[in-house]
């Protein structure tokens, strides 16, 4: 089976000399609180997506991110390519801003199927057909925290576009699918992620997964809901490895800045 290779180098203050130049980062923005390290991912992206109410959180939290820098100017340079989602959400004032400084705005509101984030993930895949989509990296930010609900969704997303790779992003942690038509191996960030992680069977019980570089590794192992699940868990190496017959969320502690 195919080995699919993860790495949180995006969150990396300066990139990896072996990162791999084929990387391409897209950026959505929610309607949460966005994590300290926003300005790093926006840096990091191609393609910059606020889901409707995240403009607001864009517009009134990158000032307070970037206190030492000139607010107007910070407004000004975080400018979104595209503002989607049904937009009942974002304020005016900050609408019309983004729309003066040429923010494409797709009012998607007579679509009550599907989320948000589900719309900007559909948008990236759509408008991006010149970019490979296995060197395409979704990251979310915003995702996780907030109505319960909410989460849930986005954790349905990942599924729902099980064959692109997305990654939820908070200040505290990071979860993405690993998707079972993949052996994985995952290289650890050291000095900004971990030690605390977890391999959750969200979707289907796993009949069979076995890990290696973890604390507490898992050999040929069932998992499921009501029964056994690796939370808690801690990176030992700088390469996890994961084999399973189910699709996993991955997640991982993110360090907070010293």
């Amino acid at each position: 089976m195919e080995v699919m290779s993860h790495a949180s180098s995006f969150l990396l203050p300066a990139l990896p000399s072996n990162d791999d130049p084929g990387v391409t980062y897209a950026l959505v923005l929610l309607n949460q609180r966005l994590p300290r390290f926003t300005p790093l991912l926006w840096q990091r992206s191609q393609l910059r997506l606020c889901a409707d109410g995240g403009a607001n959180r864009v517009y009134d939290e990158m000032p307070e991110i970037l206190r030492d820098e000139d607010e107007s100017e910070v407004r000004r340079r975080f400018k979104p390519d595209v503002i989607k989602g049904d937009m009942d959400s974002i304020r005016s004032d900050v609408k019309e801003f983004y729309v003066n400084l040429g923010t494409r705005i797709a009012n998607e509101a007579h679509d009550q199927d599907t989320t948000d984030l589900h719309k900007c993930i559909a948008y990236i895949r759509d408008s991006t057909p010149e970019v490979n989509k296995n060197s395409l990296n979704i990251l979310v930010a915003g995702a996780l925290g907030g109505r319960f609900d909410h989460e849930i969704g986005n954790l349905n997303v990942l599924y729902k576009f099980s064959n692109i790779r997305i990654i939820l992003l908070s200040d505290d942690c990071l979860i993405q699918l690993l998707p079972k038509t993949h052996h994985h191996e995952i290289h650890i960030q050291s000095s900004v992620e971990g030690p605390h992680c977890g391999l959750i069977p969200v979707g289907a019980p796993s009949a069979c997964t076995t890990t290696t570089g973890l604390q507490w590794d898992l050999t040929d192992m069932e998992m499921s809901f009501g029964g056994l699940i690796s939370t808690s868990n801690i990176v030992n190496e700088e390469k996890i490895t994961v084999r399973s017959d189910s699709d996993l969320l991955w997640t991982i502690s993110i360090r907070k800045a010293r």
